[in-house]
């Protein structure tokens, strides 16, 4: 089936010029939340607007004791909630619930692992899909390499039998580096590097692929964005919600891990890297891999000059008194655990040398919001002179990443009129507002991708170990200096001592 926008008004720019294969898309962990919440509603997407193959059927593999059709309702109900807009009534519903099938895994892996392939078999057979298979492990990291290996051992993962079978991981990619280096060394054992796909959800949003575009095909953007011209950058990824009902995994992870290690480095390889030779996914996915290794390993003894921890309390966000972290559930009431981290990084290339990276992220926030500000140089002041200093702010290249897609450039301007003012002004892209279309969820790029058999958008296993080798250093910084998680307010932007930190370079942080 061949993919034409004309024909797909309800997800533009999700465009492919070749078709899709027949395929089954088996979902590990199938009655999870993430499979409800996200995959389920992403892939009902899909075949709404006409971008699933014909043949394609969905099995979903979990604990529950369900029928193929009580399945298929709880289905339904997610996708109500998830994505009310779509149909869940009517002939169009029922082709897709029709799709759904369930099949519960038994005690022991390997004997439930050979009752997967029969029923695989059977479906493969009845809609003719060619034997191809795409498994998504929805389920604990911890149980990775056990399904991995069982469906190596159960003749589910090699290719020689003909069709192609791909492996979907979510993050978290290991604990530390050696850990990372462990599950991948057990995942190339089942499968070929070229069937994973570590999937990394903030890769599929819209203005993180639209990076490449404006650094790369725009002539007065790309000769900017180096250390000539560049004084700082800004990567600001930003919640407005705790914990909620992660406080088990989020207590033995913290935000270093959670969204520095993958999300944040992964945004700050796509605005360091060089051009690559294509847009082939081994051409980008080098020169990402080339900027994690040139970014400057943190002496763990240096790391209190480096970052800051903070860790939020209780108090009251939009009137309404919420629980600190300490006291949320599954949380150790003595906690260190980190929930907000500032971060100061150096690209040592050619391009960077010198050029300071300030990151941030963090729970109970202000607001929610992903952001990029790229801040120019000032420009000289002998022309306009001492009485305009202060009126004339450095530019910014801000790129939103969520909510609200799009990109603003922040530049000067004089104030109409018969004084000689000067006064920043913004020049505004919205992503909306110019092609008058919502961007496609990113799972659905993502699932669309992996299907396809593009990994473009998903991580290397030595891209993977080299974003580790970057935070390692700081984790074991932090142990070895006994570094607090500085108390901060729900609602604010995290703690005195992060404001504290870029002030003592003679920054600020960007107000969002």
């Amino acid at each position: 089936m061949s993919i034409q926008l004309e024909a797909n008004p309800l997800r533009q720019g999700l465009i492919k010029e070749r078709a899709i294969d027949p395929c089954v898309f088996v979902i590990f962990g199938g009655t999870g939340d993430l499979a409800h919440r996200k995959l389920l509603p992403a892939l009902c997407h899909l075949y709404y607007a006409d971008m699933l193959p014909r043949s394609f059927a969905i099995l979903a593999y979990a604990s529950s004791s369900l029928s193929d059709e009580e399945y298929r309702e709880s289905v339904r109900d997610s996708i109500r909630k998830a994505a009310p807009h779509l149909p869940s009534e009517g002939h169009i519903w029922d082709d897709f619930a029709g799709m759904l099938h369930y099949m519960k895994r038994g005690d022991e892996i390997t004997d439930s692992l050979n009752n997967l392939k029969k029923q695989l078999s059977e479906i493969n057979s009845s809609i003719g899909a060619e034997g191809n298979y795409l498994f998504y492990f929805a389920i604990p990291p911890s149980v990775f390499r056990e399904y991995a290996d069982g469906l190596a051992k159960v003749g589910l993962a090699g290719e020689d039998q003909g069709g192609w079978r791909r492996l979907v991981i979510e993050k978290p990619f290991g604990t530390d580096l050696q850990s990372a280096r462990e599950l991948n060394a057990a995942l190339q054992k089942a499968f070929h590097e070229s069937q994973l796909y570590r999937i990394d959800h903030y890769l599929g949003k819209e203005t993180v692929q639209n990076i490449q575009v404006f650094r790369f095909a725009n002539s007065f953007v790309e000769p900017l964005l180096n250390a000539k011209y560049v004084d700082s950058v800004q990567i600001t990824v930003a919640e407005s919600i705790g914990v909620e009902t992660r406080g088990a995994f989020y207590d033995s992870t913290g935000a270093l891990r959670d969204i520095i290690q993958n999300h944040i480095l992964q945004i700050l390889s796509l605005i360091c890297m060089e051009a690559p030779t294509s847009l082939e996914a081994e051409a980008v996915r080098d020169e990402k891999t080339k900027v994690f290794r040139s970014i400057r390993r943190i002496s763990p003894l240096d790391v209190d000059d480096y970052t800051v921890r903070g860790q939020y309390t209780s108090g009251t966000y939009l009137g309404e008194k919420v629980p600190g972290y300490r006291e949320e559930k599954d949380v150790a009431p003595d906690s260190n655990t980190e929930t907000f981290v500032a971060a100061k990084f150096y690209v040592d290339s050619w391009r960077w040398a010198g050029v300071p990276f300030y990151v941030r992220t963090g729970k109970r926030l202000a607001k929610r919001v992903s952001e990029v500000a790229i801040q120019l140089k000032d420009v000289p002041r002998v022309l306009f002179g001492e009485s305009y200093r202060d009126e004339i702010r450095p530019n910014v290249i801000a790129l939103t990443i969520q909510p609200d897609e799009g990109i603003s450039i922040l530049f000067e301007a004089k104030v109409p009129g018969l004084t000689y003012r000067i006064q920043p002004v913004r020049m505004d892209f919205k992503y909306g507002f110019a092609f008058g279309a919502t961007a496609p969820d990113a799972y659905e790029r993502l699932l669309l991708d992996a299907m396809l058999g593009d990994p473009s958008l998903f991580s290397r296993a030595d891209g993977v170990e080299a974003t580790w080798e970057v935070v390692e250093p700081i984790l074991k910084g932090w142990q070895i200096r006994d570094t607090p998680s500085y108390p901060y307010l729900p609602g604010s932007w995290g703690p005195r001592e992060a404001e504290e930190f870029i002030e003592r370079d003679g920054r600020k942080w960007r107000r969002l």
